[in-house]
């Protein structure tokens, strides 16, 4: 059985097994590398959760922002990785879950993610673990 944790420490491994997972959820954002998981695992702000294989190899990822505004503090699941040999087996649910226990540990009050349309299993996924659907537009300005 897969098991979830939250990353502490960069490691190779990691920086691996995110070469390895990135080209499963997007062709238009290169894995992140050392630098950018360490900004990540050092924000306290920040957690980033992996399941791991009962032989220890990173399985998925799943990342947990907040960040705070005059309106309070907001969170937000990033990036629910399983790569695509253990998919089906509950561990995109399980790694969302461990994001909301996070969460909710911080005392949020509530959590937003966004997934595209054609991620046809994720989207049954969050509509069955409780997640809502929300009447907004969601606009993006590219700086490049």
């Amino acid at each position: 059985m897969a098991h979830i944790e939250r990353i502490t420490q960069v490691t190779d491994e990691l920086v691996c097994a995110f070469e390895r997972l990135m080209p499963q959820l997007t062709t238009y954002a290169p894995a992140p590398g050392w630098g950018i998981l360490e900004a990540i695992v050092s924000n306290n702000e920040n957690s980033l959760f992996v399941a791991r294989a009962p032989s220890g190899e990173i399985i998925g990822s799943a990342t947990l922002g907040t960040f705070t505004s005059p309106t309070g503090t907001h969170a937000w699941i990033e990036d629910v990785i399983v790569d695509e040999n253990w998919r089906g087996q509950g561990l995109g649910e399980a790694l969302t879950r461990a994001c909301l226990d996070r969460a909710a540990e911080m005392g949020l009050k509530e959590v937003n993610l966004t997934s595209r349309p054609a991620r046809e299993a994720a989207n049954r996924l969050y509509q069955r673990m409780g997640f809502q659907r929300r009447e907004t537009n969601l606009y993006r300005y590219p700086l490049k």
